[in-house]
């Protein structure tokens, strides 16, 4: 008899999300080794369409509970739905902050097995109350999973059983890879245009590379979210007609973007609110299109990244460093490239679901 498992994800497509994404191919790959999956998400979306049409094609069920303009409401409809569907599902797997209180919560009255992933964000929230919540609630599951070592460093030293599987990537290949270029000084970043990612701190240290690369292109795809503040850092700093905005871009689009790059750069940081980079599935989907990538310590990013193989790791306000790490790679391109390829194959969802599996099964064997 398949196990039933309920996904409580505080995100879901087809909203763009890294826990919304991590919570379907998680919900993909249990489908397809015979769980019955059942995930609880909200409508995001002003009518609910766009959720319906993504829906109705999945393998497993998918049920979403509406967003009030009193968000107490929404969280009551959710709780009580929730609490109908753990009643009738043996593991109830909890992804996101509130869908990690809703799970301790709901342990509190029903005698099932929980087990919590955790990503980041989530732990080092800047209020008090609200991060003593998380670490109480996290004392309630059975399992917790991080996404990182860097997420397993923040969790509370009294928090135990664990287990760090790293987050995976589904990539649609070309079917006709562009013809190879010598590499040129031509930088991208993908991922939501705020403080986390750290495009900021790129667009920091172009004045100085451009001395030695004045032909330098840096191309930032994404939710433009804080767009109109990084457009003014670049006309203060003069490197205006450097930088390139795409904006949100169809998944062609982002991977013919790639192609026309040599580097990912992703220098992310802490944000005032506690908000971190927990791992960094964009650098992996660049390294499997040969890109290297230079990222930040300090983040989630150091798992992403085989220091010297696939790419440079530094600190994420090191002018000086960016410039090293850039010129290290293009003068060792086709080795970085190469590199980036091979240590990508290790994070497809392909083989991060038998990690879960393995877990679950050890787990949970005997229930």
């Amino acid at each position: 008899m398949n196990k039933s498992i309920l996904i409580l994800t505080s995100e879901f497509p087809p909203q763009s999300g890294g826990i919304g994404n991590h919570a379907y191919n998680l919900a993909k790959g249990l489908q397809k080794n015979n769980y019955q999956v059942t995930v609880l998400s909200d409508i995001r979306s002003a009518d609910g369409q766009a959720e319906k049409e993504f829906d109705k094609n999945l393998g497993f069920k998918v049920i979403r509970t509406p967003r009030k303009k009193i968000l107490l409401f929404s969280y009551f409809k959710r709780f009580q739905t929730a609490f109908i569907l753990t009643r009738s599902n043996e593991i109830i797997l909890s992804s996101g902050k509130f869908s990690l209180w809703l799970g301790a919560f709901l342990s509190l009255f029903i005698n099932r097995k929980f087990v919590a992933v955790v990503h980041g964000s989530e732990i080092k929230l800047r209020n008090t109350f609200l991060r003593k919540i998380t670490h109480l609630s996290l004392k309630r599951f059975n399992k917790i999973i991080a996404v990182s070592n860097y997420t397993k460093s923040l969790l509370p030293s009294n928090i135990k059983n664990i287990e760090v599987i790293f987050n995976g990537f589904n990539m649609k290949m070309p079917n006709r890879p562009l013809p190879h270029k010598d590499p040129m000084p031509v930088l991208i970043t993908v991922g939501n245009v705020t403080k986390r990612k750290g495009q900021e701190n790129i667009i920091n240290a172009i004045p100085n590379v451009l001395k030695k690369y004045p032909d330098l292109k840096y191309h930032i795809v994404g939710i433009p979210t804080e767009m109109e503040r990084l457009k003014k850092l670049c006309l203060k700093l003069g490197v205006e007609k450097s930088v390139v905005f795409e904006g949100e871009v169809s998944e062609k689009l982002k991977i013919k973007l790639l192609q026309t790059a040599d580097i990912f750069v992703m220098l992310s940081q802490k944000t005032k609110t506690g908000d971190v980079e927990g791992f960094g599935i964009a650098i992996l989907e660049a390294n499997i299109l040969g890109l290297p990538a230079i990222g930040a310590k300090n983040c989630g990013i150091e798992d992403a990244i085989q220091d010297g193989v696939s790419g440079k790791l530094i600190d994420n306000k090191d002018i000086f460093a960016f410039e090293k790490a850039l010129e290290e790679i293009l003068n060792n391109y086709d080795s970085y490239s190469k590199g980036a390829k091979v240590w990508a194959r290790n994070f497809t969802w392909e083989r991060v679901i038998k990690k879960y599996l393995k877990v679950l099964r050890f787990t949970f064997k005997g229930n």
